[in-house]
């Protein structure tokens, strides 16, 4: 699934280029973008008793990102296990890779604790599974 965002001027550095931790920013957005295009959303993560912490983080940086730069983020799950999930992401501008990296969430219940992600969550993701990339 594709995510676009407009950088601003406060996601860069005083050299006009994105600020390197903005890209986790991007991939949140681009995770937020994923559940509503499954018809879903971080509501319906909560009423299911769960929350997705990330627990790891990675992200490559190819080239540099400018203000008013569009960029496109990829996202998709790249793994699923019965507590835990990785997202995998790919930034573009235009044709050009930008940057690429991953997200992996636990699956935790309101105690805080790791649980399965509920059946119903599991059944609209699955189709979407890719494999991690490299």
């Amino acid at each position: 699934m594709r995510h676009e965002v407009r950088v601003i001027f406060g996601d860069t550095d005083q050299m006009g280029v994105v600020y390197y931790a903005n890209y986790l920013r991007y991939f949140e957005s681009a995770r937020a973008a994923y559940w509503r295009y499954l018809g879903k959303s971080y509501k319906d993560l909560v009423d299911a008793g769960i929350a997705l912490p990330v627990i790891e983080a990675h992200c490559k940086y190819r080239r540099s990102a400018f203000y008013e730069d569009l960029l496109e983020i990829d996202v998709d799950v790249g793994e699923l296990r019965a507590a835990s999930m990785r997202f995998v992401y790919n930034v573009w501008r235009g044709g050009e890779l930008l940057a690429d990296g991953f997200t992996r969430h636990a699956v935790i219940g309101p105690d805080g604790k790791p649980r399965a992600l509920p059946q119903p969550l599991r059944d609209v993701i699955a189709p979407t599974v890719v494999p991690p990339a490299t």
